[in-house]
């Protein structure tokens, strides 16, 4: 059973509302969880002869971290401060606070930028736990005021590895607790063939093995309260992905990704990169809690 005790926060707007906090505040909530709203602020020079110094002053960047929260009926809440890159030090504090989730947004970048990638991206490469993306212009599942959770189709992407069982388990949790849809899918890399009337038999044979390891992924007991979707599509995963999101109306899109095959084609784009970039909805990125594994000296913290 997948359990969230800790869910970790990682913000720049401290002048407004983040668009992702309602995400964060109404998920501690329904799991009675614990929400860390953490701000990173990157040291900057100010003259050549007095060194570097950080942008920021602990008691007021605290204060207005706090002015982000809903007034009223807010879960259990720490403030952690830290000075360095957001990308390097979000996944430390995640590590070091044993957190459960990061949830945190993503701005879409130009295309002509497309390849350095955000901090989101480079937070779920490196993460010890999943993390929940959120972008602007998007399909919403979550009140601005984080009290109401309208979570009706969740998409897993599996390809039968463990890292899409991960993110099948995140997903059947998600669809159990808000009966919602269970819509899985499973993308063979074969191109469709131009003017052939009908599959060849290869790929037809291929189909229906992965239709039969879908249906054999999903406990009996299941279809007793949710309604389960399987889909075999053809062609490059991301796009099939993102295409069948759009068409179904997905809420919430499940990916499991391991750190390495992630990180290694991070330069010309993965699928799960292109899938965060362009989702028409919030993505969760599926990775095994991780222990801590050195100790860490620096942490500011403000409960």
């Amino acid at each position: 059973m997948i359990q969230l005790k800790r869910i970790l926060y990682p913000t720049t707007a401290l002048q407004q509302s983040d668009e992702a906090l309602p995400y964060a505040v109404a998920l501690a909530r329904a799991y009675g969880a614990e929400l860390m709203l953490c701000h990173c602020t990157e040291a900057v020079p100010i003259v050549a002869d007095t060194g570097w110094m950080t942008a920021r002053q602990d008691v007021r960047t605290a204060a207005q971290l706090r002015g982000l929260l809903p007034a009223c009926d807010t879960p259990a809440v720490k403030v952690l401060l830290e000075d360095g890159d957001p990308a390097i030090e979000i996944p430390r504090l995640a590590a070091e606070h044993n957190a459960d989730l990061i949830v945190m947004r993503s701005r879409r970048r130009p295309r002509a930028a497309a390849l350095l990638g955000s901090t989101a991206e480079a937070v779920c490469r490196t993460a010890p736990c999943p993390v929940l993306v959120t972008h602007e212009a998007e399909r919403d599942w979550v009140k601005s005021d984080g009290n109401t959770i309208a979570l009706r189709r969740i998409l897993v992407a599996h390809d039968f590895s463990n890292d899409a069982e991960l993110a099948f388990n995140y997903g059947l949790m998600l669809a159990q607790e808000y009966q919602a849809e269970l819509h899985l899918l499973h993308v063979l890399p074969f191109a469709p063939v131009p003017g052939l009337a009908t599959i060849p038999e290869n790929q037809a044979s291929a189909m229906h093995q992965a239709a039969r390891r879908l249906q054999s992924a999903v406990p009996a007991e299941t279809y007793l309260w949710c309604e389960v979707k399987h889909a075999i599509r053809c062609g490059q995963p991301y796009r099939e992905i993102l295409t069948y999101a759009d068409e179904q109306q997905i809420d919430l899109i499940c990916l499991g990704v391991s750190g390495a095959g992630f990180a290694m084609r991070a330069l010309f784009g993965s699928n799960a990169d292109r899938v965060l970039r362009q989702a028409p909805c919030p993505v969760l990125i599926t990775r095994p809690l991780k222990p801590l594994v050195k100790p860490f000296v620096k942490t500011g913290e403000i409960s």
